[in-house]
């Protein structure tokens, strides 16, 4: 008989019964499994996913009544599957056995339960009958939480019923009624919620933001690396050298002109306090750590330091500049590991907004992820893709989470700033390593464990990253380049994937627009985002384009409404699609709705804010492409196309462009004022059009 089908026979574990079994370690697990009767059960053992927190199930927050007779059904829900026969009754997305965290949180979730079930004088599972449990759902249904939430909960209590009665003593622990009579009456009204409702980040937040990390990445890197290996390499002289007298003279000789003087002393922070930065002055003057510790306690330099603090300027060129000036002046010993540290996060950045990847599926890439492309057929280089490791939509053959991930079936297209910051990482890794290496990216210290960093560490350093990067813009009074605030909150990590669609879906021509800001794309999306599989980014791209043209349309409905003329030969067809709006207005949108959104050719509605007119799209009358495409090319629009239309607005617009054309040409000489002129009149002759050819709903003109 195999483990596996040893472990489908009712067995009560004992003290000593490990509580994970060999069949479900990750490949390559050596270590410790803990026991049954241990207060606490780590999961890292069965976790094959580098980037997210371990969990861990902590038996001391159950009440004491429970603490001892949950164990076998928590037990139960980590050894064993549930039925095909239970699976069956239930909804497709209910899977046998769930993955390290979603076992952590639905055993927590359990903890809640007991506590609830204490404060009503139940103490056994026995006595957690079906009413108690009908009482529960409606207390949870009132609690205030999401529908979602509330769902999840109930799915939980409902493991615990099925995993009592599959366990080797059952408690006969109640039913949810919920499995009998449906669960719609035990939840709170739907909510929008999920990644389709994450709000993008704000354009003047994301524009500095990546800016900032892009220029971390291609401009400052490697003398970033540079001053990180120079100050190892003090660290290493400091700790050779010898304890001689002519070491301590050498000392003296350096820091006697310093007190004399009252000159700034080299100081480091140590623990959130300035200290004397006494491995830098060893490393510097030939003395040991221990000549500079005794003499500067017997001398006071200590104090003296704290009084006068000053920096330790490492003696390597700065190659990197902004805004034309070298970035520092100086790097400093006591800043390497800091900067390497906001080096790490400007990587995760640039990847994780210009690719769409999922947080998760970024912290796990590995070195040589992305190897340079080979030439095609006519000697050009191919493009960079990049081979990734999916963790949240990973399944076996039963359809079960595989918290290891799988490989990608179609790789990541990476523009020239991704591959940067890959080419970047690598350099903090051995090959093959994950980029985002723990042991790499935390320089101040050692911990235990394995993986990379997780999500909730790359937020909260996304964080700090704006902070560094608004101190760098204030030193160097580059005013227009400190980050905002989001409206929205923190910016965390999964709105980078979010924001991506957002920026496509409304900038005219498929272009990255912040990073074309920057200087460094010229990528359009269908030729880097077009072969996505479609678990990549595509179903978000189709929410956020649907989205943009609801927006467009019931906007257009709102200004006919009040009484904004438009004018053009797709005109009438733009007021037909605006007639539409009220039914979209205020809708959430779902990847299904989106679908059937964009498969309207009555709603083929663009606004071209760039060319400041607006495309009512129809196949047969585009010049931009020739008709040979079911969307427009926003970033070729021509003048005599037939999908043209432009409102009032549009041509309030226009005028003020003429406006400031006109008084550029007054400060441009020659041949080039002339242009600016020609091109003025020329907006004036369209705005001109537009008010003798303009119509309005009050004209009739349904």
């Amino acid at each position: 008989m195999t483990a596996t089908a040893a472990l489908q026979v009712p067995f009560v574990p004992g003290p000593d019964t490990p509580v994970i079994p060999a069949h479900r370690l990750v490949d390559g697990y050596t270590g410790p499994i803990a026991c049954f009767a241990d207060l606490s059960w780590p999961l890292l053992p069965m976790n094959g996913n580098p980037g997210v927190t371990q969990s861990t199930i902590h038996w001391d927050p159950f009440p004491a009544a429970f603490r001892e007779e949950m164990r076998l059904p928590a037990w139960t829900l980590i050894n064993r599957d549930l039925t095909s026969v239970f699976l069956r009754e239930r909804n497709p997305s209910w899977r046998a056995r769930q993955s390290p965290g979603a076992t952590c949180k639905t055993i927590g979730i359990w903890a809640r339960l007991a506590e609830w079930l204490t404060e009503r004088g139940i103490t056994e599972l026995r006595d957690c009958t079906t009413e108690v449990l009908r009482e529960y759902g409606h207390h949870l249904r009132d609690s205030g939480a999401a529908r979602s939430t509330v769902h999840i909960v109930l799915s939980c209590l409902t493991r615990l019923w099925a995993f009592d009665q599959l366990s080797g003593r059952p408690s006969g622990v109640g039913r949810p009624p919920w499995e009998t009579e449906g669960v719609d009456d035990y939840l709170p009204p739907a909510t929008s919620g999920g990644e389709n409702d994450t709000e993008a980040i704000a354009e003047q937040t994301m524009g500095p933001l990546l800016i900032w990390a892009i220029r971390m990445v291609e401009d400052f890197s490697d003398d970033i690396f540079a001053a990180w290996a120079e100050r190892n390499r003090l660290h290493a002289v400091a700790n050779s050298n010898p304890t001689i007298p002519a070491s301590l003279a050498s000392l003296k000789a350096f820091m006697e002109p310093l007190i004399a003087e009252g000159l700034p002393i080299p100081t480091t922070s140590w623990l959130g306090k300035a200290a004397l930065a006494g491995t830098y002055i060893a490393a510097i003057t030939g003395a040991s750590r221990n000549q500079v510790y005794n003499t500067s306690k017997r001398l006071g330099w200590r104090q003296a330091a704290l009084r006068n603090p000053g920096t330790c300027p490492l003696r390597i060129p700065v190659t990197g500049t902004l805004a034309g000036n070298p970035w520092r002046e100086a790097l400093d010993y006591d800043e390497g590991a800091y900067l390497m540290r906001q080096l790490g996060t400007a990587c995760f950045i640039v990847i994780a907004y210009l690719t769409g990847m999922r947080p998760g599926e970024a912290v796990g890439l590995r070195s040589g992820c992305c190897p340079n492309p080979g030439s095609d057929e006519q000697e050009q280089p191919g493009r960079h893709l990049i081979t990734s490791t999916v963790y949240k939509t990973a399944r076996d053959e039963d359809g079960n989470h595989r918290s290891e991930g799988e490989l990608r079936d179609v790789p990541w297209v990476a523009i020239a700033p991704v591959v940067n910051a890959i080419r970047v990482l690598e350099r903090f890794v051995p090959d093959g390593a994950l980029l985002f290496d723990h042991h790499a990216h935390d320089l101040r210290g050692i911990r235990a464990g394995t993986g990379s960093l997780t999500v909730q560490t790359m937020a909260d350093r996304v964080e700090d990253f704006v902070s560094w990067a608004n101190e760098e813009a204030k030193r160097h009074g580059l005013t227009s380049e400190v980050i905002p605030p989001d409206p929205h909150g923190a910016i965390g990590t999964e709105r980078f994937r979010r924001s991506l669609a957002w920026h496509i879906a409304r900038r005219p021509g498929g272009l990255v627009a912040l990073a074309i800001q920057y200087g460094h794309l010229r990528t359009s999306v269908s030729v880097g985002y077009a072969s996505r599989s479609r678990d990549g980014i595509h179903a978000l791209l189709d929410v956020e384009t649907a989205r943009a043209t609801i927006d467009t349309v019931v906007d257009l409905h709102d200004d006919l409404e009040e009484g904004v003329g438009i004018s053009g030969p797709a005109a009438r067809r733009a007021i037909k699609a605006a007639a539409t709006a009220a039914q979209y207005k205020g809708a959430v949108i779902n990847t299904r709705q989106a679908r059937q959104v964009l498969a309207n050719p009555e709603l083929a509605v663009y606004d071209n804010p760039n060319t400041l007119l607006m495309c009512v799209y129809k196949r047969d009358k585009a010049l931009c492409h020739r008709g040979i495409k079911d969307t427009p090319s926003l970033d070729r629009c021509l003048s005599g196309c037939g999908n043209i239309a432009r409102t009032d607005q549009h041509v309030t617009k226009i005028l003020d462009r003429a406006d400031f054309l006109e008084k550029q040409a007054a400060y441009v000489p020659g041949p080039l004022g002339d242009r600016l002129r020609r091109n003025a009149a020329r907006l004036r002759d369209v705005a001109e059009d537009h008010h003798r050819a303009r119509i309005t709903l009050q004209d009739g003109a349904a």
